[in-house]
């Protein structure tokens, strides 16, 4: 008998199908059939900013939905656009091993952040790399932006605006890692929690084992998964959303210890950039959940009131 096809939904980026196509190559190499379904997001069809339309879910519910329906067999998310709340029915199959978590600067004439004039225009659909940015440089204008990656990088090429902030790992996956012209130093701007890492969804077991279950299963990287677990726990304490001025990077096994450990780092600020909250903190990695909830919890206990009310929404 034929083994059915594993039918992948996708958002139509180019970017969402670079990652799709990723993982069906992978299901491929293990002899499954697989065929990639679009699916249409919020966040595909609005013109809006993040802020507005809300960010948390608007480019996942469309595709988790499907899946739900059972129009689709896996689903695959860029994982910071996962909301943090699990989604009844559904169980996060995988977490391949991660990019480089970083956010880049794409400028004109190879500048870098340090060099752009003042007043130069830098444009960002993000509150966190906008709330970030402008903490570090309150002397350039940040330009919110839509659209997908060729289309911002065009801003620069016909000068619509001096710079534009990506994540580096969307930039690899396309080829275009020759366009950036520095990767921002965390010290200066934190990822978004999960930023870099991809998540492939699948419909939780209905009491019988798919075949295509177990080789997803192997796809899974247990450092990525720690480091993300622990990231979005911060989210989730802070009771913020994906688009919230919110940074997190988690580093597993640094030197000097016995055990493998996470040191997590973290940035609220506000919308406007004038208040900044950084923390760090470090645990085992067994317990990454656990220590993204305490940091959330010794941030809010530190942050001021113009902070907690741009996130906690």
């Amino acid at each position: 008998m034929t083994a059915p096809v594993v039918r992948i939904g996708t958002r139509r980026s180019p970017l969402a199908l670079a990652q799709s196509e990723w993982v069906a190559s992978r299901l491929a190499e293990q002899g499954h059939a697989v065929e990639l379904v679009p699916v249409v997001t919020e966040g595909d069809t609005s013109s809006a900013s993040l802020r507005e339309i809300g960010g948390t879910g608007v480019f996942v519910s469309a595709l988790r939905d499907a899946l739900v329906r059972g129009r689709v067999d896996v689903a695959v998310h860029s994982l910071k656009d996962l909301p943090t709340a699990p989604q009844p029915g559904l169980s996060l199959a995988a977490v391949p091993a991660r990019e480089d978590p970083r956010d880049a600067l794409v400028a004109r004439d190879g500048l870098t952040v340090a060099a752009l004039p003042a007043g130069a225009r830098v444009g960002t659909g993000s509150p966190r790399r906008a709330a970030q940015l402008r903490a570090h440089r309150p002397d350039l204008e940040v330009v919110d932006i839509r659209g997908n990656v060729d289309t911002r990088l065009g801003l620069v090429a016909d000068a619509t605006v001096d710079a534009v902030l990506l994540a580096r790992a969307g930039l690899v996956r396309l080829g275009r890692l020759d366009r950036i012209t520095e990767v921002i130093d965390p010290s200066v701007m934190l990822p978004a929690p999960g930023q870099g890492a991809l998540a492939v969804e699948a419909r939780a077991l209905d009491g019988a084992e798919r075949p295509f279950l177990s080789s997803l299963r192997t796809l899974d990287d247990p450092a990525s998964r720690a480091a993300v677990t622990a990231e979005r726990a911060v989210l989730a304490g802070l009771e913020a959303g994906c688009s919230a001025p919110v940074g997190a990077l988690a580093v597993a096994d640094e030197p000097g210890f016995a055990e493998p450990v996470l040191s997590l780092h973290a940035v609220v600020a506000s919308v406007d950039g004038t208040t900044i909250r950084r923390m760090s903190i470090t645990a085992p990695v067994a317990e990454a959940a656990e220590v993204g909830h305490e940091l959330a919890r010794r941030l809010l206990s530190s942050a001021d009131a113009v902070i907690t009310g741009d996130v906690a929404r």
